[in-house]
């Protein structure tokens, strides 16, 4: 099973693209996609569409895991955050990829074992439970693969019980 990730934004979207094989999950691939700030916002949606289409054309996934939207202090930045997110869950469902969200509390805690984990912590075990030379950059792109792996650990992923055997 492949499982795209992605780390909602309307700057910078992080995609994780992991694998479930014999077992194990493995990495496809990983990066973001971005959009420049003096771009209109409707610019930059439909960049994120068709950057995301072709990322879904590319990796071909049978599912996909969007992390669910967190408002902090900003709401204006968690507006646009939000319009981007409903482009990438409409981006999807036009693919005909099954979309599952999870809250950045579950996230960490399928990752780390901890909820409220530091950011370096994440990075840290998504780079050993991918066995990934290196910590993946940019932290989007690492939380993309977290909200993937959450997924593949999930109790709502086909592959939870080959995987967890």
């Amino acid at each position: 099973m492949i499982i795209l990730g992605i780390d909602p934004g309307l700057a910078t979207v992080g995609w994780g693209v992991i694998r479930a094989e014999g077992g194990k999950l493995k990495p496809v691939a990983y990066g973001t996609v971005r959009t420049p700030a003096d771009m209109s916002t409707e610019k930059r949606l439909g960049s994120i569409y068709r950057d995301t289409g072709l990322l879904i054309e590319k990796y071909s996934p049978d599912a996909a895991s969007i992390e669910e939207l967190f408002f902090n202090t900003n709401i204006t930045t968690g507006i646009r955050v939000a319009e981007a997110r409903g482009v990438l869950l409409l981006c999807c469902s036009n693919y005909g990829i099954p979309v599952y969200e999870y809250t950045p509390l579950q996230a960490k805690q399928a990752v780390v074992g901890y909820g409220r984990a530091e950011k370096n912590q994440i990075i840290s075990m998504v780079t050993r439970i991918l066995s990934l030379p290196e910590p993946p950059k940019p932290d989007d792109a690492a939380d993309a693969l977290a909200i993937a792996i959450c997924h593949a650990h999930s109790g709502v992923s086909r592959i939870a019980g080959y995987y967890n055997k």
